[in-house]
């Protein structure tokens, strides 16, 4: 009878691609999970920790198995190559990440008058451990932002504050914030200096920021400062200044648009 030659499959191959299967599914299903609000943020970053281990230990076993295949002749590079591609696929996130935190400063307060930041009140009251703590601006950071965005800058409007108080509170709700002070734009403008708070979530994995709108009458125009502050975090990733930079070019649009004929 002729001899049947059996070929061996590398051990590691198979335990690569299941590596890689299962950190892209808890990933996916940790990030929608917290985008939607159905965990809190804490156990949801110690996830993010899991995710990035397990990607690493995948890749590591993938070099195992193609090591395996190299020495031993043994088959499995179907396995071995598509854990590979998850795991690597899974560190994505990460790297965009790393890459932003080396471009942008170690800030997680951005305002666009450093120096008398409009008052964050209600993230003082709710914030609790291990939230960042609301504190005022020291030097170091304002010389951080001014040296990382130069052009982060307030508006001024020549429309009654009241207008403007109704552009900010209906930009707010289109984009999905939580405008938690004042409720009504008839509330805010009782007072001299309006400041309109709210919480904001990052696009992709919902983490929440407090914002603060402050809208100053200056006679026949209006005076907008904006603050957005990370909950979590020593480092934005410069989420905020962009948040900042892109409400306050929507409110120039809504602006110009309300005032065109």
């Amino acid at each position: 009878m002729p001899a049947i030659l059996e070929q061996r499959a590398s051990s590691a191959a198979p335990w690569a691609r299941w590596l890689g299967s299962f950190t892209v599914v808890l990933f996916l299903t940790a990030a929608l999970s917290h985008r939607f609000r159905l965990i809190d943020t804490p156990p949801f970053l110690w996830l993010l920790g899991l995710c990035f281990l397990l990607a690493v230990i995948g890749l590591l076993v993938s070099a195992l198995a193609f090591t395996q295949m190299w020495r031993r002749g043994v088959s499995g590079i179907t396995d071995a190559t598509l854990g590979a591609l998850l795991s690597l696929g899974a560190l994505v996130p990460y790297g965009v990440s790393a890459y932003h935190s080396f471009a942008n400063p170690p800030l997680s307060d951005i305002s666009t008058d450093p120096t008398r930041p409009p008052p964050l009140q209600f993230a003082a009251a709710v914030r609790l451990l291990p939230m960042n703590a609301v504190a005022d601006p020291t030097q170091q950071t304002i010389s951080l932002q001014q040296k990382a965005y130069p052009e982060l800058s307030g508006k001024l409007y020549e429309q009654p504050r009241e207008n403007v108080v109704e552009q900010v509170v209906a930009l707010m709700e289109d984009r999905g914030w939580e405008v938690v002070s004042p409720a009504r734009p008839a509330d805010a403008v009782s007072s001299q200096n309006v400041v309109i708070e709210a919480v904001a979530y990052s696009y992709l994995l919902g983490f929440p920021s407090d914002v603060s709108v402050r809208i100053e009458d200056r006679g026949e125009a209006t005076y907008v400062d904006m603050r957005s502050a990370s909950r979590y975090g020593r480092h934005d990733l410069g989420e905020n200044a962009t948040r900042i930079q892109r409400f306050l070019s929507d409110l120039d649009s809504r602006i110009r648009a309300q005032a065109a004929p």
